[in-house]
Order: C-alpha cells, then sequence, then structure tokens
C-alpha cells in the first residue's frame, strides 16, 4: 500500500513540477531541458519505488 502512495506522490509532484517549468518566462530550450531532467528524475524515483533499484 505505501508503495502505491509513494507512485502516486510521485507522479503528481512531477506534474506539478511540469506545469511550473512551463509558467516560467525562461528561452524555449532551456525549459525543454528542465523537463527532460525533471522526467528522468521522475522515473528514477519511480523505478526506485516500485524496488528496481
Amino acid at each position: 500500500m505505501s508503495a502505491a502512495i509513494s507512485i502516486l506522490v510521485t507522479i503528481l509532484f512531477v506534474v506539478v513540477v511540469l506545469y511550473l517549468v512551463q509558467k516560467l518566462p525562461i528561452d524555449p530550450t532551456m525549459k525543454q531541458r528542465a523537463q527532460f531532467v525533471i522526467l528522468i528524475a521522475g522515473m528514477v524515483s519511480l523505478l526506485g519505488s516500485l524496488g528496481v533499484f
């Protein structure tokens, strides 16, 4: 049960951070790089929650 909660919290956090990055007044290339880094960090966190790492 705690793994499911951890996964949901991680997904929610990634979505909120991606939304906030979209609202930043920065260069589109930097936005794309920030989104990529956030997605990779989210995937690593999800894999950690699932016990892969």
